[in-house]
């Protein structure tokens, strides 16, 4: 019986002190997995998480403690919260998508409203009364004289018939003759006014004044006064402005989006908020073989002769979705390199991050393929403020699973 006593001593001398050593342990573990363990990460490198304050290894950025735990997606902002962030929403709907691009091109002299004054007499220049380029030109303003023998003689037949078509006015031989010496001082440029004048004064003058055909400004001169020009000699060159053209490179992987009779638009350099409409008129059919390159051509009005040739111009080649599909602002749109997702509205203060996939991207719009849906509820702009402070709260990307 003592012996008994003795070993059951023994054992509880021995058992107790690990009982008690195991009891100490699991207390001090339940202890410490009550005590939260703070996480700190990089604002802007949402990586970089560590068990410690420090510096981001990538930005150099303080890092900021975020709790690892929280497994809500999104963000809860009140009144005042959103508008110190400058959030605004727009609910979106379906569109046509229609992307623009933009074709470098200049304006340059429409040929068709350029006019070339030649003599039509051979003789002499008098006088020039328009002696340098740039000058505007009215219809009917003169511009030089000229001293021809050959058109004084045409002078002398037209008052030799004149007189014989009045002595003989029953004999129509003589009539055709002076309709024949009438028509060829018209031919050689006289006006009516001229042959009038000079039928009732009956004096010849080897020295006739021409005038400008129509308005325009003054762009080449080929003459000075006192030199002697033949007949079809060219002396002055007048351009209008009214109309110019427009014309633009093509890379050939373009002109399949392009055809002869298209409808496009015209932006000129200084004035960007005055579209201009015009019409695709003409294709290179082959390319320049130094740069491989196409060239288009239309032509636009220029009012009030506000542009000048050799101004650029930019015409918008407009590129339309094969279906519709949502539009929304690019601004809207967070995109980190790898994902792009926006921010939509659950409610009145509650936000939470799609991923979404794009397609057409223009200036200021960008095409949704999948991820959203009409009538949601999107955050315009703050969108990268919520993308910030999630990080700043979660410790994560927005699109990152728990």
């Amino acid at each position: 019986m003592k012996r008994e006593t003795f070993l059951k001593s023994v054992l509880f001398t021995v058992v107790s002190p690990s009982i008690i050593i195991a009891a100490c342990t699991k207390k001090k573990k339940d202890l410490e997995g009550n005590v939260s363990v703070k996480t700190y990460t990089c604002p802007m490198h949402p990586q970089i998480v560590q068990n410690k304050p420090g510096t981001c290894p990538i930005c150099g950025m303080d890092l900021v403690p975020f709790d690892k735990n929280n497994k809500d997606k999104g963000l809860t902002l009140s009144k005042d919260q959103q508008a110190l962030a400058n959030i605004t929403t727009v609910i979106i709907g379906t569109e046509g998508f229609e992307d623009n691009s933009y074709l470098n091109g200049k304006l340059v002299v429409n040929p068709e409203q350029t006019t070339f004054i030649s003599s039509r007499v051979a003789g002499r220049i008098e006088e020039l009364y328009v002696k340098e380029t740039g000058v505007s030109v009215g219809k009917g303003q003169a511009i030089y004289k000229i001293y021809s023998e050959e058109l004084l003689t045409l002078q002398e037949e037209y008052l030799m018939a004149l007189a014989q078509s009045a002595q003989f006015n029953n004999d129509r031989r003589f009539q055709d003759i002076h309709k024949a010496s009438k028509q060829k001082l018209i031919l050689y440029g006289q006006s009516d006014t001229q042959i009038k004048h000079l039928a009732d004064t009956k004096r010849t003058n080897p020295y006739i004044t021409y005038y400008a055909p129509q308005s325009g400004k003054v762009s080449e001169i080929s003459v000075t006064e006192g030199q002697y020009v033949s007949e079809g000699s060219t002396l002055l060159q007048l351009e209008n402005y009214n109309n110019l053209w427009v014309e633009a490179d093509v890379y050939p992987s373009e002109i399949g989006e392009i055809k002869e009779g298209q409808k496009l638009k015209v932006i000129v350099a200084g004035w960007e908020n005055d579209p201009q409409d015009m019409t695709l008129q003409f294709i290179t059919p082959n390319l320049a073989s130094s740069e491989q390159i196409l060239q288009i051509r239309g032509s636009i009005t220029n009012p009030d002769n506000r542009w000048q040739p050799g101004m650029q111009a930019n015409i918008i080649l407009s590129k339309k979705s094969s279906s519709e599909y949502l539009s929304i602002p690019i601004n809207a749109v967070i995109n980190d390199g790898n994902t792009r997702h926006v921010w939509v509205a659950i409610d009145e203060e509650r936000f939470e991050p799609r991923k979404v996939t794009t397609g057409l991207e223009s200036f200021d719009k960008v095409e949704i393929r999948s991820g959203l849906k009409a009538g949601n509820k999107l955050v315009v702009t703050g969108a990268y403020l919520l993308y910030s402070e999630y990080i700043l709260k979660k410790g994560k990307h927005p699109l990152q699973e728990a």
